[in-house]
């Protein structure tokens, strides 16, 4: 293990350093001397970083050997972000905060959102991204030294900028075994990548940060020169240079800052020595002895602090507040916030601990915990003086306010009480409770809840005593000291134990719960009534005692006196007193006395208790006296009071009769009044119910009456019948007569309205029957018989299908060709900037502009070509590998599950190119109806999992970069989603671009170096103002601010015409985007049911605003938004100007105000706010939109009714990489054994290679070029023809649902033919011969259209065969099959087949829909070919514009360089041939010396002279030929490409290898070959 070598005033080797003179080493020992060297120098930085990293997390890290494992789950790291960027990173943002995960089961996918947080934290403190490492650097273990390099440059960035200590220097300090180092050697090699220099991280970190790297890099040189002179005038004047960028510099400090930078620079002197050792002298960097720009700012900072520290301890010793509070607010002085209101208690506080220090000093970190308690202090007051409970709980338990005894679920009890305390103290006139009052308060309140906890205690073993029915432990319980009972009471122990128990019986039965307890509240309820129920039977005792003896000794006088005392408490009438007597004496008398009875007396207390009193002795008591016999001859206290009472009650009685005499009379005449008013009304009622019956008696005799008049009028007609019967039918005949002839004439009059009507009745009816067959809900047979013609296919149909088919696979050729001859076309834009950059051989260039005009060419050779050999050939075989791969896509096409969780399976890296790549080319990037339904399904499928599997936080979605979302606005925003945009922006985008008066500026700094500039180019003279100036300073002036002003309105005006065509373009809004916003607010609403509607909005906003639109608002010329001219691009004000709007709608659309570092465009705040409830309605609307069964009108039989099979076009390479995916991930993918994903794997087998797809022979075995022809080979696309494998099949288990399908046609054609009520009428009825021939006539014409319609759209077989059945064999079928569906529970006979009825109006509904969507989509396809063309169109401008450029170059170079050769058109410039003549011969020794060659492995370098390099160009230009001559033998010969140099420069591999021995620094060859080849 490693440990640290003490300090000594020289500097000491390290355990590995550089080779001294008196070595005499080997080169083997020499090489593997500095293997170890780096090694042991790699593992002091890893102890550097763990040490910093422990400081700052104030956490102990793994081992050193350990720390680079320990690092890769990014706890620590995000812990680290943690630390400098505490509001962007929490501990709830932390993935395994306590790595339990990972030491459980190891690393996790999701741990790579702790480096992306670690990463977001540097970017957002402006750490430059040069030194960032990819997050599979650290996850994947790629180049963990690139994190140690980042994280050393991070320690001198936040040293600088004064938030962490500065990293050890610890190279040399410490020791390692020689076993660690060789293992880390190990290690390294493995990495097989260049040791970061990090001696050059303060160099670097100065470049990045500077604007001027030049002047920055001359004032830091300039520092170091006047601090090594160790003048202070000097080193302030080059410290105040503003090209040093320095800040917090002040001239009355230049010796402190002298003497401080004197000993930093030793002190890196000194380290700079230990290190050269094992640099080498070209590695060197300057600033390894030189301070750096961050550590001269760092010990500037630490000076300040010092030197506001003295100050603040001087305003504090002096008592003025106003100043000590100004002193702890600077910035200098590095302390926690401070809060200038409470100044007071800084000055007290700080100047008692000042007092109480024994140099009467407080040194900083003394003032900063100080400080820091004392602003939490402060805050928690104010959280005191607004009653803001929950602030306060936050605040008390703060550990920066350092409370002792405070316990967690006291928080509450502390706030509560802490409230009150200082209310009384605001009252009293005390502005503030100190830290000692509140330390008080929160250790009185423990000291109360300890005193309420012994209290339940106490109360718990009252309990249990009660329980136990021991009188003496209850008593010795509730004499207990710390439950505080009043008035018990030892003599009624007995009492309490009875009256307790009884209590706590009620208790448990009122509750039904056996284990209830007595309350403290309860027990003391117990012992006042107990107490209470003994004094009142001593009371009665005694006072029964007294009557008693009266009775006996006959003393009547006294018995009324003894009756009003308390004893008896009995109001008694003294008239009543010789009453009172005799009563009491009789019932004395019938009383019978017990020879044996005692002096003792028995009472009940309350009716359940027994009390005995002593009538001798005066003695009472609970417990029965042992041998008593109660006395019986006396009366008791009840029966004397019962006696008494009654007497009293009889008395007050009479006396009230005798007092209401008058009353009782007058009640008595009240109640004979109405008795006899109650007779009256029951007479006159009984009168009344009568009349009825005498109405009924009347009505009798009147119907008598007209029942004879009636009778004899019938008789008279019934003898007069026959002419009766006469006469009407005279009538009648006369009256039909007329009418008949009125009504004709009327007909003859109105003939042509009379069509009219019958002409509107029949289209109503025809309409009736429509609106049946599509609103109702069981449609009769006879309405679908009428539509059933619908159902047959037209000519026209066939060549619509075809003409889609066709434009389908022209669009997926064309989007796949266009993208490819984009990626040619930044390459080629990367070889023109090696050509401008590194001056690349023009043939290179020349050659790679020639393959562009060939891509379509070879393009369609390979389609052809794919097309027929290989799987595509015509054997069994080979078929049936097509078939299965069919199979296969149609599956994973139709289910999106598989390829959901295939997605997550795969490391981000490559699940982002396999979505890009073999996802959208399996749903033929959306380019029909079904496959545009079938990819929204699998991005709602793969969504939803997303969710629920990754999204911890509802802002995760905001926060992070969702694999999903970026497919789906990626798609989106190309191909047709791309015509979207284009409609809704190009419109106002080209307009504010084309408005060249529009300039909007605002930012106050450009605004104002913009109007320095213009003041000095009017007046020719050097403006006095200052030309770098902070916001604020900017803002002073008030032409700046005009400016300003005038910009923001000229943002409004223009963001508004942006907003309108936004708000009115929502339905030209690709529908895919709309719906995957609905589905992305509808997840997250259910996984976050408590989240705000405005909250799920902005997640919305955030995708269809943010991710969707934004981007292409700014870049519009990156997005095709607008048309570009090949080599043209934006104006930095135009693009200036969009960027202002975009910043606008962004703020607009998340509602997050103008603030902090934009807080002077705050007047667009309520412009913000009125914007974004517009942005709000927006979202909403946006979110309403149908499901996609019902957009695209698609269910489960869709495929079986359309006219072609689904066709993709998708290369070998797609192919082989899907099969590979789902055999490496198909445990997870379809973790059920009996999944059809298994059995369609299983029957595949392994990955076929290359030459199973394109057959034998397609390239040769032996070609020395092999691997290049496969890689084209593996792009050949093929076409499948994707289908469902589980189909009927003949011998198996029939599909319910194909028969459902077949059934269906069968009913339509016999319904056609033959009328009827319902379906299992016309089964049931035989058909007629002119049915028959009817049914003929449409199975003649069926196969006429069979014949015409092409191969691809052909139904299967067996549905042929059947449609040719013949009438009543088709019903026999009809009816076998409705038998086994009615099985199936799809149909029931019961309601004669209505299920399979409605689904053949489905059908006939759909094949309408279907129609009108096909005409559509082509109108839809041809736009997106014509677009495509436009791009397309464009890409060959570009490639033109290229061309011309590269003429020009040529013929440059041409009449400038006649000693270079260039092929034009097949024939060379005869001056080139001079080329070929040079050769140029170096030794290896010549060459090390210009360091073009680094070393030989195997040969020392004083062998180098022996080794002899010969370069001669080669046949092409830009080749050369270079051979290796050992002694004048040849050794070696190898062929060099330039153009490989450069790539490799360009790469930035600063070193090669040439015949796998000699190291080569590639920058120098370059040179070397250009110097003596090309004359550069």
């Amino acid at each position: 293990m490693h440990h640290e070598e003490p300090s000594s005033p020289a500097p000491q080797r390290p355990r590995y350093g550089s080779i001294v003179d008196d070595e005499r080493l080997s080169a083997e020992e020499m090489d593997e001397r500095r293997r170890q060297n780096i090694a042991y120098e790699y593992l002091c930085h890893l102890e550097e970083a763990k040490r910093w990293i422990e400081v700052c997390l104030n956490e102990e890290l793994p081992p050193t050997t350990e720390l680079e494992e320990g690092l890769r789950n990014g706890v620590y790291l995000a812990k680290l972000a943690k630390f400098f960027a505490p509001k962007l990173v929490s501990d709830k943002k932390i993935y395994d905060v306590e790595q339990t995960r990972y030491k459980r089961s190891g690393l996790h996918f999701r741990h790579t959102d702790n480096t992306v947080q670690w990463l977001r934290a540097m970017e957002s403190i402006g750490l430059p991204k040069i030194f960032y490492p990819e997050t599979t650097d650290v996850y994947d273990r790629k180049n963990i030294p690139r994190m140690i390099y980042c994280i050393h440059a991070l320690s001198l960035y936040l040293f600088k900028l004064g938030i962490a200590p500065q990293i050890p220097d610890l190279l040399g300090k410490v020791d390692f075994t020689e076993e660690e180092i060789s293992n880390m050697r190990k290690e390294l090699e493995k990495y097989g990548i260049q040791m970061p220099s990090f001696s050059k991280i303060g160099g670097i970190l100065a470049s990045e940060l500077s604007v001027d790297e030049a002047a920055l890099h001359a004032a830091v040189i300039a520092i170091n020169e006047a601090i090594e002179k160790g003048v202070a005038d000097q080193t302030i004047i080059t410290l105040k240079n503003p090209n040093a960028m320095l800040v917090s510099v002040e001239e009355d400090l230049a010796h402190a800052y002298q003497k401080e930078l004197s000993e930093a620079k030793k002190r890196k002197e000194d380290s700079a020595r230990l290190k050269n050792g094992s640099i080498l002298e070209e590695e060197r960097d300057v600033y390894e002895e030189l301070l750096t720009q961050a550590e001269i700012q760092g010990n500037v900072n630490k000076v300040n602090k010092l030197i506001a520290v003295d100050h603040i301890n001087t305003a504090i010793r002096n008592c003025d507040s106003n100043k000590t509070i100004a002193a702890l607010m600077k910035p200098e002085a590095q302390l926690p916030e401070v809060y200038p209101s409470a100044a007071t208690v800084y000055q007290t506080e700080l100047f008692n601990l000042q007092q109480q220090n024994a140099v009467n000093y407080l040194a900083h970190d003394e003032l900063s915990i100080a400080v820091e308690m004392l602003s939490a202090v402060v805050l928690l007051n104010q959280s005191l003086e607004s009653k803001n409970v929950a602030a306060t709980k936050t605040h008390i338990s703060n550990p920066s306010i350092g409370f002792n005894n405070l316990e967690e679920e006291n928080l509450q009890r502390y706030a509560e009480t802490l409230m009150t305390i200082k209310s009384e103290a605001s009252s009293q006139g005390q502005e503030y409770l100190s830290w000692n009052d509140i330390q008080n308060c929160i250790d009185m309140v423990n000291v109360q809840i300890q005193e309420e906890n012994d209290r339940i205690v106490a109360v718990g073993l009252i309990n249990e005593a009660i329980d136990h029915g021991d009188p003496t432990k209850t008593l010795e319980a509730l004499v207990l000291p710390t439950v505080k009972l009043q008035n018990v009471r030892a003599v009624n122990a007995w009492h309490y134990q009875d009256v307790l128990k009884n209590a706590k019986t009620l208790k448990c039965q009122e509750s039904q719960d056996d284990s209830s307890l007595l309350w403290l509240d309860e027990i003391q309820k117990g012992i006042d009534d107990a107490n209470r129920n003994m004094e009142d039977a001593s009371k009665l005792a005694i006072g029964t005692t007294m009557i008693n003896q009266c009775l006996e000794n006959g003393d009547s006088a006294q018995i009324v006196a003894i009756l009003q005392s308390p004893n008896f408490n009995l109001r008694a009438v003294p008239e009543c007193a010789e009453t009172y007597y005799n009563s009491l004496l009789e019932a004395k008398s019938l009383k019978t006395k017990d020879p044996d009875e005692g002096p003792w007396i028995k009472f009940s207390m309350k009716g359940i208790y027994d009390y005995y009193f002593n009538v001798e002795t005066g003695e009472g008591t609970c417990v029965p006296p042992e041998g008593i016999v109660p006395k019986t001859s006396w009366l008791t206290g009840e029966e004397i009071q019962n006696i008494v009472s009654q007497i009293i009650s009889d008395y007050n009685r009479e006396q009230l009769w005798l007092a209401n005499e008058d009353l009782i009379i007058q009640l008595q005449a009240q109640a004979r009044g109405f008795l006899v008013r109650k007779k009256f009304k029951e007479r006159k009622a009984y009168l009344q119910s009568q009349e009825p019956s005498v109405i009924k008696i009347q009505a009798s005799w009147k119907g008598y009456k007209q029942r004879k008049a009636y009778s004899e009028r019938l008789e008279m007609l019934q003898k007069n019948v026959a002419f009766v019967i006469k006469i009407q039918s005279w009538v009648k005949m006369w009256l039909a007569r007329r009418a008949y002839r009125k009504r004709l004439q009327y007909f003859k009059d109105h003939n042509e309205e009379i069509v009219k009507i019958q002409s509107f009745i029949k289209a109503n009816k025809a309409r009736e029957d429509y609106i049946t067959l599509t609103g109702s809900e069981n449609p009769p047979l006879n309405v679908i018989r009428k539509f059933a013609y619908l159902m047959d296919q037209r000519d026209l149909d066939f060549q619509e299908e075809l003409e889609v088919t066709r434009l389908r696979e022209e669009v997926v050729t064309n989007i796949r060709s266009s993208q490819q001859l984009e990626k040619d076309l930044n390459l080629m834009d990367i070889k023109i900037g090696l050509l401008v950059k590194n001056r690349i051989t023009l043939q290179d260039v020349v050659s790679h502009s020639k393959k562009l005009n060939k891509k379509n060419k070879n393009q369609a050779e390979e389609m052809v070509t794919g097309e027929k050999q290989g799987i595509k050939g015509l054997s069994k075989e080979r078929r049936k590998k097509l078939e299965a791969y069919q199979h296969l896509f149609y599956l994973l096409q139709t289910n999106p599950t598989y390829l959901a969780k295939l997605i997550f399976q795969m490391p981000q890296n490559k699940s982002t190119k396999f979505m890009d790549t073999v996802i959208f080319t399996l749903y033929n990037y959306a380019s029909n109806q079904r496959e545009e339904y079938l990819l929204l399904k699998l991005f709602k499928t793969a969504l939803e999992e997303e969710i629920n599997s990754k999204v911890d936080q509802i802002q995760d979605i905001v926060t992070g970069n969702p694999t999903v979302i970026k497919m789906v606005v990626s798609f989106n925003r190309s191909a047709r989603g791309q015509n979207t945009l284009r409609h809704l922006l190009a419109p106002v985008v080209k307009e504010i671009i084309d408005d060249k008066s529009l300039v909007i500026n605002t930012s106050p700094v450009e605004v104002y170096k913009a109007w320095v500039n213009q003041l000095e180019m009017q007046t020719g003279e050097a403006s006095k103002l200052p030309y770098d100036v902070t916001t604020e300073q900017a803002l002073t002036h008030p032409e700046v601010v005009n400016r300003l002003e005038s910009s923001i309105q000229s943002l409004r005006a223009v963001t508004d015409k942006v907003l309108a065509s936004i708000f009115s373009s929502l339905n030209l809004m690709p529908y895919g985007m709309r719906y995957i916003a609905k589905v992305l607010k509808n997840s997250l609403h259910e996984k976050f049911p408590d989240a705000t509607e405005d909250e799920l909005l902005k997640i919305v906003g955030n995708l269809l605003y943010y991710r969707y639109m934004n981007p292409a608002i700014v870049a519009p010329d990156g997005f095709d938004i607008i048309d570009m001219t090949a080599g043209g691009q934006i104006h930095s004000d135009q693009r200036r100007n969009l960027g202002c709007v975009a910043k606008v709608l962004q703020h607009a659309a998340s509602n997050n105000l103008f603030e902090g570092e934009n807080a002077h465009l705050s007047s667009m705040n309520d412009y913000l706010s009125q914007t974004y409830e517009k942005f709000r309605n927006f979202f909403q609307a946006a979110c309403i939109v149908p499901e996609p069964e019902e957009k695209f009108n698609i269910d489960e039989y869709s495929d079986m009714v359309t006219l072609s099979k689904p066709v993709i076009y998708i290369s070998i390479e797609e192919i082989i990489n899907t099969h590979s995916l789902l055999l490496e991930h198909q445990d997870a993918i379809a973790p059920d054994p009996n999944d059809v994903l298994n059995e369609l794997l299983t029957g595949l087998g392994e990955v076929p290679d290359v030459e199973t797809f394109l057959g034998e022979g397609s390239f040769d075995p032996s070609d020395p070029n092999k691997e290049n022809t496969l890689s084209q080979l593996v792009k050949t696309e093929i076409s499948l023809s994707l289908t469902r494998k589980y189909d009927l099949r003949e011998g198996e288990e029939q599909d319910i649902k194909g028969l459902m399908m077949k059934t269906k046609r069968l009913i339509v054609d016999v319904i056609r033919a033959q009328p009827g009520e319902s379906l299992a009428k016309i089964l049931e009825t035989p058909a007629s011969e002119h049915q028959e021939a009817e049914h003929l006539k449409i199975v003649e014409k069926r196969v006429i259209l069979d014949s015409k319609t092409p191969e691809k759209m052909k139904h299967s077989r067996s549905i042929l065969e059947e449609g040719q059945l013949p009438l009543e064999q088709k019903k026999r079928k009809i009816q076998r099959n409705l038998r086994t569906l009615e099985q199936a529970g799809l149909v029931s006979s019961e309601n004669k087949y209505q299920e399979i009825i409605n689904e053949i109006a489905k059908d006939i509904r759909n094949q309408r829909r279907y129609r009108q969507y096909r005409k559509a989509e082509l109108v839809k396809l041809q736009q997106t070919l014509n677009a495509l063309n436009s791009k397309t169109a464009f890409y060959e401008d570009q490639i033109n514009y290229y061309n011309t450029y590269i003429k020009t170059c040529l013929d440059n170079l041409t009449r400038k360089n006649s000693r270079r050769s260039i092929k034009i058109s097949g024939k060379e410039e005869e001056k080139g041939n001079k080329l070929k003549n040079i050769s140029l011969k170096y030794t290896a020794a010549r060459l090390h010396e210009k360091g073009v060659i680094l070393g030989i492995d195997e040969l020392q370098p004083n062998q180098f002279k022996n080794v002899m390099f010969e370069i001669t160009p080669g046949e092409e230009v830009g080749d050369f030929d270079i051979k290796a001559k050992f002694l004048g033998v040849e050794m070696e010969k190898v062929q060099l490409h330039f153009q490989d140099l450069l790539q490799m420069q360009y790469e930035g591999v600063a070193v090669m290898k040439m015949f796998d021995k000699a190291k080569v620094n590639v920058n120098l060859l370059i040179f070397l070959l250009n110097k003596k080849f090309y004359g550069k």
